[in-house]
């Protein structure tokens, strides 16, 4: 079974939980992690930029990636979220096991 964590950065709160709902209502997550006040530092349109933003880290089957990717792209404010996929090369097998079973 192929495991993925999916990095997303998001401007607030309210949206970070947004998208965690609908993540955990349907089964598409495992486990959402949130991590307050991360100070991203980009280039936009040419000009470097600083934001304070919430982290997301959804721990999901490799196979729901595609649905992750449209919960956020649909519920984000951003014109180009970050939604990244990393592949879990190891993990406990309890974990394993606890991952496949809440997700769909």
């Amino acid at each position: 079974m192929d495991i993925i964590v999916i990095y997303s950065t998001v401007p607030n709160k309210k949206i970070a939980q947004n998208i965690t709902k609908i993540l955990m209502k349907h089964k598409l997550a495992a486990c959402v992690s949130m991590i307050d006040n991360v100070k991203s530092t980009f280039s936009w349109d040419g000009e470097i930029c600083e934001e304070k933003e919430v982290l997301l880290m959804i721990k999901t089957r490799r196979e729901n990636y595609g649905k992750v990717k449209l919960v956020i792209e649909d519920t984000h404010t951003y014109s180009v979220p970050e939604i990244i996929a990393v592949p879990i090369v190891d993990c406990s097998e309890d974990y394993l096991k606890w991952l496949v079973k809440e997700t769909i």
